[in-house]
């Protein structure tokens, strides 16, 4: 089965890839003003170009080095140092250098999400500084705390079993979640949050795209070809449809009509949602996790937005957020139910509480510290003019033809 893992992980990778290039760009540019589509575009292109180079430089080695101080992974590994195309990765049957690529797809993508809460009205010299400190300095570190063997992985602070996170509920959907409401929060909102989409067929394609992409970031986080990638896809794809169902459910329920943003959106809730389950649960745990997500997400929603006037602009944190800690959460749920994967309350929880402050924190001093260096928010001209032209000299749409 060694060829068969090589082969399987290798499509995974470039499915992962695809959810951000070009499923997350199309999904969020989809969402914005026509004016400011291609500024999406660029944020989502330039991050992955600049978390690859920097997950080579240090990222892979702080996440998944050998440094036995359960913080972080140290630097023995920066630039693949040591590493060549016959190396193993430990505990594996893959090259390590797939294992890099995979999980450099990660890196990608756990920023990118970060991008809906500020577009619209960010700086891209913020963008790029403020998206490789947070990979550098908050990523990677969570990934070696509960991927790499520290301090939340099993024999750590919690014990022989550690928390269960199979595929990012915490080390993606949370830290990302919670970093994009501290962007959104000192950011401050739009000057004109009631915009429309501008394309709500690109949010289909690039939800289309992701809920795709999903089974290799799901599905691949199994690290082998088995039947357990074969579950933990086909519990992805249930959450998903069961999420986009429900969602749309409530919105027919609440104002009398479903919406195909609303349904694809639902789509995202359920996916996020059963990423940290995907390897724990079956079908029928995964229907009732989506079931739940479509409604859970659309309240979170609700509250970000008109309880706690955050603009969170593309709802990063009430989707990604939310669903993460929710499906981490239910691992916990299903295991008092006598589903058996070992998970405990105390590791889920006390890994949700330490992930999120180190998030929260850290995530709020780089904002403040980023803005000294470049300036966090264009001037009201460009925003209201739309970034496309003004930042980046090109508009997505001929208006003159």
């Amino acid at each position: 089965m060694v060829g068969a893992d090589t082969a399987w992980i290798i499509v995974a990778t470039a499915l992962v890839l695809f959810m951000t290039l070009p499923g997350l760009a199309l999904f969020y540019g989809g969402l914005v003003r026509a004016r400011n589509v291609l500024s999406v575009f660029m944020h989502c292109f330039a991050i992955a170009c600049l978390m690859s180079i920097l997950w080579l430089v240090a990222g892979y080695s702080i996440a998944f080095g050998p440094a036995t101080s359960g913080i972080w992974g140290g630097l023995d590994l920066a630039f693949l140092n040591g590493i060549d195309a016959d190396s193993v990765r430990a505990d594996t049957t893959l090259p390590e250098v797939l294992f890099f690529a995979f999980q450099m797809t990660f890196a990608i993508i756990t920023p990118a999400l970060i991008v809906g809460a500020y577009v619209e009205r960010i700086g891209f010299g913020f963008v790029l500084t403020f998206s490789g400190l947070w990979m550098l300095l908050v990523y990677a570190p969570v990934v070696h705390w509960i991927w790499g063997g520290g301090m939340l992985a099993d024999n750590g602070i919690f014990g022989a079993t550690g928390v269960k996170d199979f595929a990012g509920g915490i080390v993606v959907h949370e830290t990302a979640g919670l970093a994009a409401l501290v962007v959104a929060f000192v950011l401050g909102p739009r000057r004109n949050r009631t915009t429309p989409p501008h394309n709500p067929g690109f949010v289909m394609i690039g939800a289309a795209m992701l809920w795709v992409g999903w089974f290799g970031f799901n599905g691949g986080s199994q690290l082998a070809a088995d039947g357990g990638a074969a579950m933990a896809m086909t519990v992805t794809h249930i959450s998903a449809a069961a999420a986009s169902l429900s969602w749309a459910l409530w919105e027919r329920i609440k104002y009398g009509r479903a919406s195909l943003v609303g349904l694809v959106t639902g789509t995202v809730a359920g996916l996020a949602s059963i990423t940290p389950a995907s390897g724990y649960v079956g079908p029928i745990e995964a229907l009732i996790i989506g079931a739940i997500a479509g409604i859970l997400c659309q309240e979170a929603v609700n509250l970000i937005r008109n309880v706690a006037r955050i603009d969170d602009t593309l709802d990063v944190f009430a989707v990604h957020g939310v669903g993460g800690i929710f499906g981490t959460l239910m691992i916990a749920v299903f295991n008092m139910a006598g589903f058996a994967n070992g998970a405990s309350w105390t590791a889920q929880l006390g890994s949700l509480a330490l992930v999120g402050i180190f998030t929260v924190v850290t995530t709020f001093v780089l904002v403040k510290l980023v803005a000294l260096v470049t300036p966090l928010r264009v001037d009201q001209e460009t925003e209201t003019n739309g970034l496309d032209l003004s930042q980046f000299g090109e508009r997505a749409y001929d208006m003159t033809s």
